[in-house]
């Protein structure tokens, strides 16, 4: 099967054609559906007589953030430096003393907490 670059090239464009043809018609088909999942969820909200609040959604219609006032837990520590710093050794940059500490050929698990 000798094929010309000519040939393939316009085996791609037939291709891609098609593929934008079934994208839209994919498209469509979603739109419809959505439609009919809202419809039948603002008959369950009436029905139930939901709120935003018991769906847990701002006003907005972004779920709701945790208040300003209410502190984020923070993991408990693992490690102490020589000084009583603490690190959890979570994700993220290493605390400075323990990077020195580190290039100072010292080990993790010296300054673990017990």
């Amino acid at each position: 099967m000798a094929s010309t670059l000519a040939d393939i090239n316009s085996q791609i464009k037939k291709y891609d054609e098609q593929i934008a043809q079934l994208r839209k018609q994919a498209e469509d088909l979603r739109n419809q559906e959505r439609a009919g999942v809202i419809e039948d969820v603002r008959r369950k909200i009436a029905e139930y007589g939901l709120t935003a609040s018991d769906l847990k959604l701002s006003a907005r219609g972004g779920s709701v953030k945790r208040s300003a006032g209410v502190p984020a837990v923070k993991a408990a520590a693992k490690y102490r430096g020589p000084t009583g710093e603490t690190w959890s050794g979570g994700r993220g940059r290493k605390p400075r003393w323990v990077t020195e500490a580190l290039a100072a050929g010292k080990s993790l698990s010296e300054f673990e907490i017990k």
